[in-house]
């Protein structure tokens, strides 16, 4: 029977791997706690502590813990601490899931990151819009700034596809 696997892009070892090319620096992001929030996003503010409005695409987020906003009644809460807020529904009218394992988060640094940008999406990354969300490389992807580097967070299966698609248009970046 034919090794359907042979098709599928390996993984790299994550805690090692770096895409380094004149101008940029991609490395995969370890120990974040992410949560997916839905509903009533001021009563989970209130309820959660997190301060500060949620970031769109290309917005910066500061500090240890920030929200990212989705659409109008979702956002995506990260922190590299412990959220220390249970999972589920709450009366308040919103409800928190754990999704640290299902996004894959990558860090891109360096002075071609336009350029880098430029090759997944049609969107100008020196403007901010209020969704995070968005189509880059043809999948779906969150994508805002944090400090000097820009993160990405994807569906975990679709890391190793998303890698390989850096790899290459870090390669063509002049």
């Amino acid at each position: 029977m034919r090794n359907l696997a042979e098709k599928w892009s390996v993984a790299p070892d994550w805690q090692d791997a770096a895409i380094e090319v004149p101008g940029l620096r991609i490395v995969s992001a370890s120990g974040l706690h992410q949560r997916l929030v839905s509903g009533n996003l001021a009563a989970w503010a209130e309820a959660s502590g997190f301060d500060g409005t949620a970031v769109g695409a290309f917005g910066l987020a500061e500090g240890i813990r920030y929200t990212v906003r989705l659409a109008r009644d979702r956002l995506l809460a990260v922190s590299t601490t412990p959220i220390g807020m249970a999972t589920g529904w709450y009366s308040q009218g919103f409800a928190v899931t754990e999704i640290s394992a299902g996004l894959h988060v990558f860090e891109v640094s360096g002075d071609a990151i336009d350029a880098f940008m430029a090759r997944g999406t049609t969107l100008d990354p020196k403007q901010t819009s209020a969704s995070a969300a968005l189509s880059f490389a043809g999948i779906e992807a969150i994508i805002y700034r944090h400090g000097a580097t820009l993160r990405i967070h994807a569906d975990r299966g679709h890391a190793a596809y998303l890698w390989t698609w850096m790899e290459n248009a870090a390669g063509n970046i002049r």
